[in-house]
């Protein structure tokens, strides 16, 4: 009788599947971005302290990590057959290990760059194969409905890379950071590959060319919003730990405010397109880009741990969120062929991030601040949000139920 008790509470095998494929696809978005892309953000006030690198350089650096993450995006967009590739993916994952680990190993700001480039390339493509893959897998199995949560991999890995950062520092300074971030990436790939891995992640894929065309065409004003929303959003994920440890009396609290990121991060990928789902695609956009617009001209005058706080949650809360919504917008405009849907709006997000980071960093040291560089990324998103409310594109929520 006990035992029969047991296994109603066990998960039918079905369920099982696609718990370990999510499970496996968000640790896989922990490496790829939460900790090969993101942790450039709370690392960077500590190699300005010990290194003293200026703004300039900062920016640069992230610049070309995004442009790497612009040209991988590109890659996959002309080349789709590249993200059916394992061998494309492996050598992908082991890059973005492998230039995480390197980072610590080298003063030299050309290695430097050369190593965020190329991680940009190997995040892009990751990111993009994960998406797609495990989207897919999630759908054949009748689980659509989870793929919100896959994102959330982005904010747990940011959440991690915060909170690791500190006693790295402690005992090694900014070299081990990089070096233990690697090395946490390390054992989170082979978990995630553990996990995740199935052998029928990947089938034949069909395209109907005879709509591709127009269905491209059905992207541009989405993808022009996509690109404001990149070129805003980055300034603040790229400078909002330096920005923070700067302020007087909060130096303490800096690393950890990108743990709040994080944290935020988490519940958005499921939070908005719940909403969406209840009021529309478009409405629930333009409440994001708002959010994230108010919260970024409220960082330029942020001086107390609340107004942080809220920085950090209207950020961390609707970034991910607004990458959730835009690629589920962009399947549903070109359902014979979301790969390319994903890589078109990737590479118009990734030129926004890549000029973003370059340009605030310049402004940075030029204004001697970044209240400049704040301000403009403020209004990036809301351009973002005016270019989204004249996209005559979106259909309805009852219209997509």
């Amino acid at each position: 009788m006990n035992r029969e008790k047991k296994t109603n509470y066990t998960l039918p095998q079905r369920d099982r599947e696609a718990l370990k494929i999510l499970i496996g696809g968000m640790l896989g978005l922990v490496v790829a971005m939460g900790i090969g892309r993101f942790v450039f953000t709370p690392i960077l006030p500590l190699m300005q302290r010990d290194l003293a690198m200026s703004n300039t350089v900062a920016g640069w650096l992230a610049g070309l990590n995004y442009l790497g993450y612009l040209i991988g995006a590109i890659a996959c967009s002309l080349s789709p057959k590249l993200l059916l590739s394992r061998m494309v993916a492996i050598s992908s994952l082991l890059l973005s290990l492998a230039t995480t680990l390197f980072m610590g190993l080298t003063v030299s700001a050309l290695w430097w760059g050369v190593m965020r480039f190329s991680g940009g390339v190997a995040s892009a493509i990751l990111f993009i194969i994960i998406s797609a893959e495990v989207t897919e897998a999630l759908a054949r199995r009748g689980y659509t409905h989870w793929v919100g949560a896959l994102y959330g991999g982005v904010g747990i890995g940011i959440a991690l890379s915060g909170l690791i950062v500190p006693p790295l520092d402690k005992v090694w300074g900014w070299s081990g950071t990089w070096i233990g971030a690697g090395a946490l990436a390390t054992v989170l790939a082979v978990i995630g590959i553990a996990i995740g891995r199935r052998r029928d992640l990947v089938q034949p894929i069909t395209i109907d060319t005879s709509t591709q065309k127009s269905g491209l065409l059905n992207l541009r004003m989405l993808s022009v919003a996509y690109f404001f929303e990149g070129l805003g959003y980055i300034v603040t994920a790229t400078f909002i730990v330096t920005i923070i440890a700067a302020t007087p009396g909060l130096a303490a609290f800096a690393p950890y405010s990108w743990v709040a990121v994080g944290l935020a991060a988490v519940p958005s990928t499921i939070f908005w397109p719940y909403v969406a789902r209840r009021i529309g695609n478009k409405r629930t956009l333009l409440i994001a880009y708002a959010f994230q617009g108010v919260g970024i001209f409220v960082s330029m005058y942020a001086d107390s741990i609340i107004e942080v706080l809220f920085v950090a949650v209207s950020f961390g809360g609707t970034f991910m969120g607004i990458v959730a919504m835009t690629l589920a917008e962009g399947n549903l405009r070109l359902p014979n062929d979301g790969r390319r849907a994903a890589a078109v709006l990737t590479a118009s997000f990734g030129i926004g991030q890549m000029l973003g980071p370059v340009l605030a960093g310049i402004l940075a040291d030029i204004q001697q601040g970044f209240f400049l560089p704040l301000m403009l990324a403020g209004i990036c998103v809301f351009i973002g949000g005016l270019f989204v409310a004249f996209d005559r594109r979106f259909a309805s929520a009852h219209e997509r139920v």
